[in-house]
């Protein structure tokens, strides 16, 4: 048991989260982790944490603007957005949470010992509370807010 890795025994408790929160999010992630790692894909390892991030950040923005690309919201919609207070208030959030994930982006960048804290804290909020695995990045913004950047 003393030569197990330590990070695929973490790997498998949180792919079991997953399991037993019925989410499969958090399970299909750590499972894909899990094959990488134990097959000869672990090369690829330097390349999924370089461009991760990016490539689910741009797959996350597809799936947020498909309703604008589809037609289901009209060009009309985001126009009168400007004039709804709740559409103005949704803007001005907006801007501060892509803010927030900057910031998050310098910490993880500049503090690397903060990315355990923040990744197993959103781990376990998709888990068992049923969030969705975007929040590293805003969690790292306001932790950025509260200790500061560098």
């Amino acid at each position: 048991m003393s030569n197990v890795d330590p990070s695929l025994l973490i790997l498998l408790v949180l792919a079991g989260l997953g399991i037993i929160s019925h989410n499969m999010t958090v399970t299909l992630a750590m499972l894909a982790l899990l094959v990488i790692k134990i097959t000869p894909l672990n090369q690829y390892f330097p390349v999924v944490e370089k461009y991760g991030m990016t490539i689910g950040i741009l797959i996350l923005t597809i799936g947020v603007m498909t309703p604008i690309a589809t037609g289901r919201i009209s060009g009309q919609e985001v126009l009168n957005s400007f004039l709804n207070w709740k559409s103005l208030l949704a803007i001005a959030i907006g801007i501060a949470v892509s803010w927030l994930g900057a910031r998050g982006v310098s910490l993880m960048n500049n503090q690397p010992s903060t990315v355990a804290g923040l990744l197993v804290g959103t781990v376990i909020g998709v888990a068992l509370f049923r969030g969705v695995p975007v929040g590293p990045l805003i969690a790292a913004g306001i932790l950025s807010l509260l200790i500061g950047k560098s």
